[in-house]
Formats: structure tokens, sequence, C-alpha cells
């Protein structure tokens, strides 16, 4: 572990008086883990002397999974980008922060790696303390049976959750230290870097563990800000598909898959039909807006168990527990916000005209005063699934706006299992196609006749999976990821990028689109007057404003800058912060930094 992780233990459980502080603090109109009051008494006798005190300190665990150096904005939103769906904040590199994140040319020194590791770490830690300390408390073996029901659940929560916090570790830095017991134990700090395999080989063995703790969904009443069974269930998957996947190794420097991937599928294939053959806790909601609109942006319970898990986005400030969603990217409120995620122009038109994921996913205004709309140009349009105009908070001169983080949803999982059977079987099997084609029909809104035919051979499933993931999970920090562990990240990008290139010159098959939008102006909602398919009327409409759509614009502000730094065999994973290889003389940098 990191000699910072000193400082978090002067007193034995520094971390989670810290927690138990923060946790006090709450947002209007969000969502909350608990409603409780602040404990005064920090010494681990005290917090898991009671279920209610032990409660407490497990929120602390879950604490440092939000804030700004969280998924509140830098490991949601800087972090996944430039991908093949979307570009980070737009501009050339050399700001040695965000823009060089998204461009790929991400340095040591880099002010935006150093707080999100850390805290990181400091949730391991947090994770820690309670994985040693809530087994030995007396009720965990003598108490009422309900109590310890409670306890046994809040045990597997913080096991899934230093599961989260050294996948995302892994995922961003590949091999990094690694300690699963709390730092009071350890002699040395100072550790130096541990093969991811065998992290992963521990994460995956202890969500396995929390799996037959952890109640599921409907045999509980906490909200899906806790994590129930089929959460766990679902980031063993996510975490069993990564280690069966490509990752750039230490030793090679290349990109790299072991020879016993398919094991990891078969357990990503078994955890998802244990989740898919519990409909009744976890089934998709038929309407993707409402998804977006109704729960995650409406601050609402999804209440088809459609999200198995989100980050809550509550606290009201930069610390741990809110978010920057909705701020940070989507539509901007009368010229404030950053608008700072670009949909590509590739996306938009990789969906089919039909597929209402697409105006949910791609959003090409902004908010006046007055709340109309004002059309953005095509090279500027945002995602929208966190968008301000959807949440109770549109005018709000807040950057934070308590927006829930899903972190894994039922169509994800529907997914993996469709990736997983095909892998296994070299090639789909029907109940790979069914879960695929589950997905696509919710998409066109359950119109069967839409969908188009299911391939049938390894390869040709295989391409409409890794199309069907940007399409459903678009902006939700999965791609880049997804990207690597199928070592196409590369080619996924050189691909865009040409099809960039014939959008411009207006080859087909975009030989038709529009130079032009128009629409109505001054409405609350967006009416478009011509296609997005068709070249644009002449004259222009009557009382229509209008904005550029092809054109342009697209060179200079997407193509030329578009993962412009990106090195195959070293850039698909972070530099350590350079503060963290300063205060341990173990660690040093290494694919090619």
């Amino acid at each position: 572990m990191l000699i910072t992780m000193k400082n978090i233990i002067g007193n034995k459980i520094t971390t989670i008086s810290t927690a138990i502080a923060l946790l006090a603090l709450t947002a209007t109109g969000c969502k909350k883990y608990l409603d409780v009051e602040p404990v005064s008494s920090f010494g681990e006798g005290y917090v898991f002397n009671t279920v209610t005190n032990a409660d407490l300190a497990v929120l602390g665990v879950y604490a440092a999974l939000g804030g700004d150096q969280g998924y509140g904005i830098r490991i949601s939103m800087y972090y996944p980008y430039d991908n093949d769906e979307m570009m980070g904040q737009s501009g050339n590199p050399g700001d040695n922060e965000r823009r060089d994140i998204a461009r790929y040319n991400t340095q040591p020194s880099n002010t935006q790696l150093n707080n999100p590791y850390n805290q990181l770490y400091s949730g391991i830690e947090r994770a820690n303390i309670c994985i040693d300390q809530i087994p030995q408390m007396n009720d965990y073996t003598n108490g009422s049976e309900a109590t310890k029901k409670k306890l046994k659940h809040m045990y597997g929560e913080v096991l899934t959750l230093r599961a989260q916090y050294y996948y995302e570790l892994i995922r961003n830095w590949g091999d990094v230290p690694a300690q699963f017991q709390a730092s009071k134990y350890e002699t040395n700090l100072y550790k130096p870097k541990t093969d991811r395999d065998s992290i992963y080989d521990v994460i995956l063995n202890d969500l396995a563990e929390a799996a037959t703790m952890v109640p599921w969904r409907k045999e509980t009443n906490v909200s899906n800000e806790r994590i129930t069974q089929g959460a766990v269930r679902g980031l063993r998957a996510r975490i069993a598909l990564a280690r069966g996947g490509y990752s750039l190794r230490r030793e090679s420097k290349q990109m790299e898959r072991k020879p016993d991937y398919k094991q990891f599928y078969q357990i990503a294939r078994d955890e998802c039909a244990a989740i898919l053959a519990r409909s009744a806790d976890h089934k998709l909601n038929p309407s993707f807006l409402s998804v977006w609109k109704d729960a995650v942006c409406g601050y609402k319970e999804e209440p088809n168990g459609e999200i198995l898990w989100e980050v809550g986005g509550a606290g009201g400030g930069s610390g741990f527990g809110d978010t920057k969603l909705g701020y940070y990217n989507g539509p901007r409120y009368n010229n404030t916000g950053n608008s700072a995620l670009t949909v590509l122009p590739t996306t938009f038109y990789a969906y089919d005209s039909m597929d209402r994921r697409r105006d949910v996913t791609c959003v090409a205004y902004n908010i006046n005063q007055d709340f109309t709309l004002v059309g953005r140009t095509f090279q500027t349009m945002v995602d929208g699934k966190f968008r301000r105009d959807w949440t109770n908070q549109v005018a709000s001169a807040a950057q934070y706006f308590g927006i829930n983080w899903p972190v894994v949803r039922l169509s994800d999982v529907m997914l993996m299992f469709a990736e997983a059977e095909n892998e296994i079987n070299n090639g789909p099997t029907a109940a790979a196609k069914q879960a695929y084609e589950a997905v696509r029909l919710r998409a066109f809104g359950g119109n069967a006749a839409l969908i188009g035919a299911t391939p049938t051979t390894y390869q040709g499933f295989f391409n409409a999976i890794v199309n069907e993931r940007k399409l459903e999970l678009c902006s939700e920090g999965v791609r880049k990821y997804d990207l690597i562990r199928w070592n196409l990240l590369q080619t996924k990008m050189n691909e865009v990028k040409a099809e960039l290139l014939k959008m411009v010159a207006k080859t087909a098959p975009y030989d038709k689109l529009p130079a032009t939008m128009y629409y109505v102006p001054g409405q609350t909602s967006m009416q478009w007057i011509n296609s997005f398919y068709q070249p644009q009327p002449s004259p222009a409409p009557a009382g229509s404003a209008s904005i550029s759509w092809i054109g342009s614009g697209i060179t200079t502000t997407i193509t030329n800058i578009l993962a412009n730094q990106f090195t195959p065999n070293k850039r698909e994973l972070f530099p350590l912060p350079q503060a963290a290889i300063d205060a341990n003389p173990n660690l040093k940098q290494d694919y090619g930094y």
C-alpha cells in the first residue's frame, strides 16, 4: 500500500471517524444512503459495538466512491475518454490535466491522477477495517437471526466495495500495490506492485463469498444505493471478463490475454445467468427514456431493479458524496455548465432512426433562461443521460445536482451474458441470442420487426455485441475499458476517424446528410423540421431557426484532436501519480512511462 496510507491510521479508526462525519452531510432533493445522526466517539470498540454504528462505518466505505475525486466527476467523466463513442474535454493536449487524459497524453505529474488514486486506496483501507472488525462483533455469531443476517449483509457489502476499488485501480493503472488487511497489522507500508491477476483472483473469490451473504433486492428493504446480490454478481461478471480479457503487461509491454481466459468467461456467464433467473428482482424497464429521465435524473428508485447498483449523489459539495453529473456534461442552462463531453457524430448515426436510445443519449440543444431550447452544432453535440433539464435543479447556480451514477444495469448484464456464451461455445446459443435481442427489443419500443437479424456465427455475433454495448451503454463509463479488454481500442479509434472524414466529405453512406438542421424556435422541447437523413430543404422553412450539421467543423474540432496522442501498448494505462512514486521507494513506472 502507499506510504500515504500512514496518514490514514494515526488513530486506528481515523478512516471510519472521517467517514461517519462526512456521512452526516446530505443534499436537498437527492436520494440518500441513510438519514443518520453523526457519531462523536470513534474508537473501534465503540464503532463495532453495535449494529447501528457498524452500519455507519460501512457507509464510510461507500463514501469514498463519490465526490470530485471519485465517480462524481474524475473517475466517471475524465478517465473513460476519448473512445469511439464520445470525446472528453475539447482541445489539444498540453494542459497536464483533463485534456491530456482525454488525448492519451497523461504524464505522471498530471494534476488529475493523485487524488483519485489516493481516494481509491482510502476506500480500500476503510473496507479492510470493516472486514477485520465486523466478524469479531459478538452479534455476528451470537446475535438474533435478524442481526446476524444484517451483519453478514454488511460484511458482503464491504468485500464488494473493496473489490470495486481494486478493479478501478487495475483498469486505470494495471499492476498496483495491494493490501488485504487493515494497515495497523502491516509492518511495511512501502509495498511494490502486485501482479493484477493475483489481485483479480482475490477479489473474485471475495465476491463469490459476498454473494452467499448479501440478499437479493426483494429480500431486503435497502435502496439500490446499497449493494444487493444482483450487484455483487454483476460486478463479479464484469471483473471476470476483465480478468479474461486483454491487458497491457509489465513484462512484455504488450497487450496480452492469458491462455486460461475462458474459465473467467465461464464465471461471467454463470453470474449473469444467476441474475437473469431472478426476474422478480431485476428486469428491464420497458422504457429506456424512463430509466434516465424518471429514475436517475428524477431522483427516484428505478422500480424494476434495472439499475442493480448506483453511487448515491448526496452531500452537496466537492468532497465525498456528491456528483457534477449534469453540470460537467450534458446541455447548458443560460450559458451555465461545462458541456465538456462530446458525443461523436458517428455515434449519432450509429443508431437506427427508430432506435429510441438515440435521442436519450445524444443532445443537440442548450436551455435558455426562459427554459426554451436553442440548437447546438452537430460537432458540439453532448450526452443526454445526465441532463440538468430533467432534474428539479435546471436553473441552479450550483455545480452539484445530486444525480446518482449507475455502476451496473441489467442490460449490461444481458450483454455480458450473451458475450460470454458466444465465447465459451464458439458461437451464439439460443440463450445468448435471447439476451441480446431483449436489449434491442426494448430499444425499438417492443417492435420485433425493427431489431434486424441476429448474427449466427461467432465473429458476427461478437461484432454485434461490440456494437450493441456502444449503443446501450454510451456515456456510462464502460466503453473505453471494453475496447481495451477486447484489444480493439486502436482499431475502433482508427475506424471512427475514417468514418468522420467520410462524413465531412459526404461520402456514402453519408452522402445524403444535411448540412443544416432547422427547428422551431421558442419551444421547451426540441422540434426538428427537416430530416437527419436527407439534404436540407431550400429555401429555409419560414420562421425556423437553424444550426450547422454536417460540415468541416467536424474535422477541426474532433477528427484532428480525438485521441491524437494514443500509442498502442503504452497508453492503455495511466502512469502512476508522481507523488506515489516519490513517497514509495519500491514503486516505479512501467508501460513505457
